[in-house]
């Protein structure tokens, strides 16, 4: 009898973990190959499962893609670790057992971390070379991302008859990462043609059956589930599962229930977890209706929206000339000279101040410390840095929120400079996103909702800038780049300091097609020395060689210098502002009289240039 038609009329039991097996017998490499160097220890495991109860197995391949096996130099051995695994699989196997060749899903939390058309040519390999060696079906597991998910089973489909699994992860019981419910979800995998649709991995037995809840029986194909076996503990610098094989037989009747006809394991269960299930479901008839509670299945609720106590930067922008200034928090803890300088540019009339996220990677105080002390005692707004180099995806999360409920809707997302530039050249830097999805992830907080999808009870207020680098070889290229941010949620742009009105010109004419303001950055040069370490150590910055050879020609006369470094900036800030109404001053080592100065002037010069620009309009 097939697979299909033994599902029609009785519950299945899959198997469980493989990894989790393989780790126990002290395997940590690629878990994949040992298909080729220990087949004996993936058929004994294999053969487990079968004696445990499943009647169903799934080959050792969920990795075993070119995507992935590339990070052990094994991209060049897809069909052989395939080939063996079926092969593997079908030795162990009994006569009434049936073979699914399992393949994994490549994107996490970060959807856009490999391209579809990588995905497509990485899954059509492994693909063929798994039907090629007579699988009984497939199973396509543990997909966060429903639009690859999507993507590969459509080729499947095409290309086989053969019975056809497929699963999603959540990250939060009843919804996928990009908010899709998981009912809805699962219908859209039925309509493709998937003969079987469910979930595996991530939860355990309490809360996927939460999830199974909100989902109906569906009309043309059958219902599985792969639970985990619990949430992984971390001991001794390892995970480890610690979840109770009775509590899976106790859970295993409420999985037939929810309407469930294959049932299996995942992360962390054992030969014992699915004898569990076997005892209590092998042979069983499945259930043929069920009622779905509307409510249950109502996952985002109507959030309310946080209001802003000041209008978005990218709005003042739009509306007349703004200045913004970049003050570095102190590397040391004394601040007096930081909430000075504050002071001063708060008396200079600037509409935020700007703070980095330990700029160069050099370690300074947090700048959500001092951004809410500014925004408290001086009543000054406070512009965020945030990069990805230092936070994972938790911390980056937490962060937001906790900016949100301190009242700062202002940030800029920038990737970050790595790590080993920085006071800790063998720190980690994390960069679990790019700027790119960070933008998108803070734009998902506006709508009430995690990176992972769950409904946060309230809409943040965040207005996002995104960095712009002008000082690039082809400044067309950059601005591919900030149509991108645009199309990721960015409102407006902060530029790297521009040094010539060269570059203000090309800016202008590559950028004025843009719907989002640019922040032009300037920053005064203090001498020689700055002026070639900027050029020549700071990435992104770039100084033309006449600038560099005033300065060196007053390498003796610092006063004269700071001086001269003050009217270039001037007459930059003159010739920005007849292009761009933002201009974003940077603060060079505290020196705040510079950029006080600068920023009355630039005050005053947007106000000549309104007045003349409002003169010509009635005139007109």
């Amino acid at each position: 009898m097939s697979f299909l038609e033994k599902l029609k009329n009785q519950i299945l039991i899959a198997d469980g973990a493989m990894g989790t097996l393989l780790y126990s017998f002290g395997k940590d490499s690629c878990l994949e190959e040992l298909n080729l160097s220990h087949p004996e220890k993936i058929q004994e495991i294999h053969k487990a499962y079968i004696n445990a109860g499943a009647d169903v197995i799934q080959t050792n391949t969920y990795a075993a893609n070119y995507l992935k096996l590339q990070r052990y130099g094994l991209e060049d051995s897809v069909k052989e670790i395939n080939s063996a695994a079926v092969k593997n699989a079908k030795l162990a196997a009994s006569a009434d057992a049936y073979v699914l060749g399992t393949i994994g899903g490549n994107r996490g939390i970060k959807p856009n971390s490999v391209s579809i058309e990588e995905i497509k040519r990485s899954f059509r390999e492994q693909l063929y070379c798994l039907l090629l060696e007579g699988v009984d079906g497939l199973l396509l597991e543990t997909f966060y991302d429903l639009e690859e998910l999507e993507t590969i089973l459509t080729i499947a489909r095409k290309e086989t008859n053969l019975p056809i699994i497929s699963q999603v992860s959540l990250q939060e019981p009843g919804i996928l990462q990009d908010r899709t419910p998981v009912n809805d979800a699962l219908k859209r995998l039925e309509s493709l043609g998937s003969d079987v649709i469910g979930l595996n991995c991530r939860l355990g037995p309490h809360h996927m059956l939460k999830a199974l809840e909100q989902i109906e029986l569906p009309a043309n194909s059958f219902l599985s589930a792969y639970p985990n076996a619990s949430l992984p503990a971390y001991t001794d610098g390892k995970f480890h599962y610690e979840g109770d094989a009775d509590y899976f037989r106790k859970s295993a009747q409420e999985f037939r229930t929810q309407g469930v006809r294959l049932l299996g394991g995942c992360c962390g269960t054992t030969p014992e977890h699915i004898r569990a299930f076997a005892s209590e479901l092998k042979n069983s008839a499945p259930i043929t209706e069920k009622v779905v509670k509307l409510e249950q299945r109502k996952i985002i609720v109507e959030s309310s929206t946080s209001k802003r106590d000041s209008q978005p930067l990218e709005e003042i922008v739009k509306e007349r000339p703004s200045v913004i200034v970049e003050l570095d928090t102190p590397r040391k803890l004394d601040t007096s000279k930081f909430f000075e300088g504050a002071k001063a540019l708060k008396e200079a009339g600037i509409d935020a101040i700007t703070m980095a996220d330990n700029s160069l990677a050099q370690v300074r105080i947090s700048n959500e410390s001092l951004g809410y002390l500014v925004k408290q005692e001086l009543g000054m707004r406070p512009l965020i840095h945030i990069a990805c180099r230092d936070r994972n995806i938790i911390g980056l999360q937490s962060h937001l929120m906790g900016l949100h409920t301190l009242g700062m809707h202002d940030v800029l997302a920038i990737t970050g400079d790595p790590a080993r530039v920085g006071d800790f050249p063998g720190a980690s830097s994390v960069y679990d996103v790019s700027s790119f999805e960070l933008i998108q992830m803070i734009k998902q907080l506006n709508e009430g909702l995690s990176f992972s999808g769950k409904d946060l009870g309230q809409k943040t207020a965040f207005s996002i800038a995104g960095a712009f680098n002008p000082n690039v070889r082809s400044v067309e290229k950059a601005v591919k780049r900030l149509e991108k941010k645009i199309e990721s949620g960015a409102d407006y742009f902060i530029s790297q300091p521009v040094f010539s009105e060269e570059k203000l010109i090309e800016v202008y004419e590559n950028t004025k097609h843009l719907n989002a303001p640019i922040y032009i950055g300037l920053m005064p040069l203090t001498g020689s020395r700055n002026a070639e370490f900027l050029h020549n150590e700071v990435p992104g910055i770039k100084i033309a060689q006449p600038i560099r050879d005033l300065m060196a020609s007053l390498h003796d006369q610092p006063i004269q210098a700071a001086r001269e470094g003050i009217a270039i900036t001037k007459s930059l800030i003159d010739a920005a502002l007849d292009m761009f109404n933002g201009i974003y001053l940077i603060t060079p080592f505290l020196r705040y009289d510079l950029t006080t100065e600068l920023a009355v002037y630039a005050r005053q010069r947007a106000g000549e240039v309104r007045g003349i620009n409002n003169y010509v309009e009635s005139t007109n």
